[in-house]
């Protein structure tokens, strides 16, 4: 008989697929991934927020009471302009006991000082150490500073002996600042992979379930090889790659957000995908227990990763730059290097499982 039958191969799938689609844990986790995908432009405002939270300032309603001491200087009318802040003169001593107090969430304090003078113009911020609202304060005052600093500049313009070199950068397109890295760097990569990563866990549980529930001999003792069973456990695992893949891009697009060069793109997560499913093959067939092969096989996954991601061209890197819309050089030779790869996997996995049948 020939080692690999496509009716028993679609057989085997087929009643995988069937068992797959009853298990909680695995609906629940391609339920997370569809709800990520689904609603990504709602959830870019909270990674953008995490390292720029003035950009949903805008949206915030909470008035902050900042105490003023020192010089009436144009700082304070700075302060008074700004959205969210409410500003109250005091003197420093006052202003310090508020803050003990929590009556005011900061004291600015600006000592006596000429702007048009020789000397720096030292601005002293006091907040209540370790405490989230000091950071969400930190933020709020940053433009008024910027806005007072770029005054003083200009007030002591005249100093200089030489012009400035002026600066300009074009500005960002679609959205606010670090929607681009956070779509093409982190979320798209992450919702294209992460289908890979969980099929290749499936692989392990389907076929080490098998000997731990003793059904290999009652599979063997049909007209099928153990390479058929194998190879359709890997098949049923590895159609839901492109179906998971294909639909988050969609969504993703839904969402307002192209991916560009789509075939290379599916191109480099189904060669991807399949080399992490014929890992996860090749562990199950040697350890034959559960616990052991998910342990082995994630440590062996986070060392890959490792290495991976320190080549420059790395499956994620060249994913992120060509559904950008950018070329990425040599392209076809990374491509082909991951189908060796899968080929030389496909052989040994071949071999563990005549031994195994032997």
């Amino acid at each position: 008989m020939a080692l690999v039958n496509g009716r028993t191969l679609a057989i085997i799938m087929k009643k995988d697929l069937s068992a797959l689609s009853q298990e909680k844990t695995i609906i629940l986790a391609i339920l997370l991934q569809l709800f990520v995908a689904m609603f990504s432009s709602f959830l870019l405002v909270g990674l953008t927020s995490l390292y720029d939270p003035s950009l949903v300032g805008d949206y915030s309603g909470v008035q902050y009471r900042i105490a003023y001491a020192g010089e009436d200087l144009p700082l304070r009318f700075l302060l008074d302009g700004q959205k969210n802040i409410r500003v109250y003169p005091m003197d420093l001593s006052q202003a310090i006991a508020s803050l003990k107090e929590r009556k005011v969430a900061a004291v600015v304090y600006v000592p006596p000082s000429n702007p048009d003078g020789p000397d720096p113009v030292t601005i002293t911020l006091y907040t209540v150490q370790n405490d989230i609202q000091s950071a969400v304060i930190n933020v709020k005052l940053k433009e008024a500073l910027i806005e007072y600093e770029e005054q003083l500049r200009e007030i002591r313009s005249g100093r200089l002996t030489m012009t400035p070199v002026s600066l300009e950068f074009p500005e960002e397109e679609g959205g606010a600042p670090g929607f681009y890295e956070f779509v093409y760097g982190l979320l798209l990569p992450l919702l294209l992979f992460m289908p890979a990563v969980v099929s290749a866990a499936l692989i392990i549980d389907l076929i080490t379930e098998e000997y731990e529930h003793r059904t290999y001999e009652t599979l063997l003792s049909a007209p099928v090889s153990m390479g058929e069973v194998v190879w359709g456990k890997i098949l049923a695992c590895f159609v839901l790659v492109p179906l998971q893949a294909g639909a988050w891009i969609l969504l993703l697009m839904l969402n307002g957000i192209p991916v560009a060069r789509l075939p290379l793109v599916m191109g480099y997560v189904l060669v991807s995908s399949l080399v992490l499913i014929l890992i996860g093959a090749l562990t199950g067939l040697h350890f034959r227990e559960r616990t052991g092969a998910q342990v082995i096989f994630s440590l062996a996954v986070v060392v890959l990763m490792l290495v991976v991601l320190a080549i420059p061209g790395n499956p994620l890197n060249q994913v992120a730059v060509l559904a950008s819309g950018g070329t990425v050089p040599g392209q076809g030779m990374i491509l082909l290097l991951g189908a060796a790869a899968a080929i030389l996997l496909s052989l040994a996995i071949t071999r563990s499982a005549m031994r195994a049948a032997g």
